[in-house]
C-alpha cells in the first residue's frame, strides 16, 4: 500500500495520485520526488560522487565482495521474495546484482539524490525508481524485503529509518542491512563520505530490535582485511597530520574535522592487490557460509524479520 504524504491515506494503485486528497508528487529529472527539497543537495551525501563511484564499483574488491555476500544472504533467508526495495540504491550496483539473483521479482530502488537514480536506471532498467527520504517511506505493508546497504551511517535518525522500514514491510518480511563498523576506525574517509557514525559492536542489533524486528543472522565482514584497513587509515592520518595537524579523536580523527580526502582513494588499488584482496574476501565469505562468525571486521551485515 502506498501512503499519502499529505493526508496519510493509504491506497493500492499503480499511480501516485492520492484518491482522497488528489496529491501527486512532483517529478525531478523524470523521477517522482517524494522529498523534493532534498533531491539536489543535503548533508547525507554528495551527488558529485556518483559518476566516480559508478566507474569504480564493478571492478573493486570491496563492492564486488559485499555484493556477493548480500546476494548469498538474500537467497538464503528470503528465497521467495517477490517485492524488494533498496533504500539508498545509489548507482544501482547492488540492485543490479539483486535483479540477476531474483529475475522474477519486482524491484524498487530509491535514493535521496536524483543523480544516483540516473545511473541506477541504466543498470536496472526494469526497476521502479523514486527519489525518497528514508526517514519517511510512503509505503505500508508493501515489501517482502527492504535493503539498506551502507546507508544508515549517513543518517542521524537511523532509528526512525528502521521504524519506517518496519512499517513498509509485509508481516513476515525482512530487512537486510550493512554498515561500517568500529568507531576506532573513524577517519577522514568517513568525514568525506558524510558518515555520522561507525557502528559499535552490538549497536546495530540493539537498534534493529528496538524497531520491533527479530534478528535472524548477523556477521562482521572485511575481517581478514581489517589490519590492512587500519594501516591504510593510519597512514592517511599521519600523512594529513603533517600538512593540517588535525586534532585527535581516539585513534583516528575528530568527527567534526572536515577534509578534502576522497573516500574512493582507499579503494583505488593496483590490479594485483585488488585481485588478492578479492580472493581474501571470497575465502572469508566461504567461511561465513560455514557458520563461522567474527565479531571484528570493517563492516557488519544483519538480517532480521518483521514478525
Amino acid at each position: 500500500m502506498k501512503f499519502c504524504l499529505i493526508c496519510s491515506d493509504q491506497f493500492d494503485t499503480r499511480s501516485w495520485a492520492c484518491p482522497t486528497c488528489g496529491f501527486i508528487p512532483s517529478q525531478i529529472d523524470g523521477y517522482f520526488a517524494l522529498a523534493p527539497a532534498l533531491a539536489k543537495e543535503n548533508s547525507h551525501y554528495t551527488p558529485e560522487a556518483y559518476p566516480e563511484l559508478a566507474a569504480l564499483e564493478a571492478k573493486n574488491f570491496w563492492f564486488r565482495g559485499r555484493n556477493q555476500l548480500i546476494i548469498w544472504a538474500l537467497k538464503k533467508y528470503f528465497p521467495q521474495a517477490d517485492r524488494l526495495l533498496e533504500i539508498g540504491c545509489g548507482t544501482g550496483f547492488v540492485l543490479s546484482g539483486i535483479a540477476e539473483a531474483f529475475p522474477e521479482s519486482k524491484l524498487t530502488g530509491t535514493d535521496i539524490f536524483c543523480a544516483g537514480l540516473a545511473h541506477a536506471a541504466r543498470r536496472v532498467p526494469g526497476a521502479e525508481l523514486y527519489q525518497m527520504d528514508a526517514r519517511c517511506i510512503p509505503y505500508r505493508d508493501e515489501f517482502d524485503v527492504i535493503g539498506a546497504f551502507d546507508v544508515l551511517e549517513h543518517i542521524e535518525e537511523d532509528g526512525t529509518v528502521l521504524r519506517e522500514i518496519f512499517a513498509a514491510l509485509r508481516p513476515g518480511g525482512g530487512i537486510a542491512v550493512t554498515v561500517p563498523q568500529h568507531p576506532w576506525l573513524w577517519s577522514r574517509q568517513d568525514e568525506h563520505a558524510c558518515h555520522v557514525r561507525r557502528y559499535r559492536t552490538g549497536e546495530l542489533r540493539e537498534k534493529v530490535l528496538r524497531a520491533g524486528f527479530q534478528v535472524v543472522f548477523e556477521t562482521s565482514f572485511v575481517s581478514f582485511l581489517l589490519p590492512a584497513m587500519f594501516v591504510s587509515r593510519l597512514f592517511m592520518y599521519r600523512k594529513n597530520k603533517v600538512s593540517e595537524n588535525p586534532p585527535r579523536r581516539g585513534i583516528m580523527f575528530q568527527r567534526d574535522q572536515c577534509s578534502n580526502v576522497n573516500p574512493t582513494d582507499e579503494l583505488r588499488l593496483p590490479t594485483m592487490i585488488n585481485t588478492a584482496f578479492e580472493t581474501v574476501m571470497n575465502v572469508e565469505r566461504r567461511i561465513i557460509r560455514l557458520g563461522i562468525r567474527s565479531p571484528w571486521g570493517g563492516s557488519r551485515l544483519l538480517i532480521a524479520r518483521r514478525l
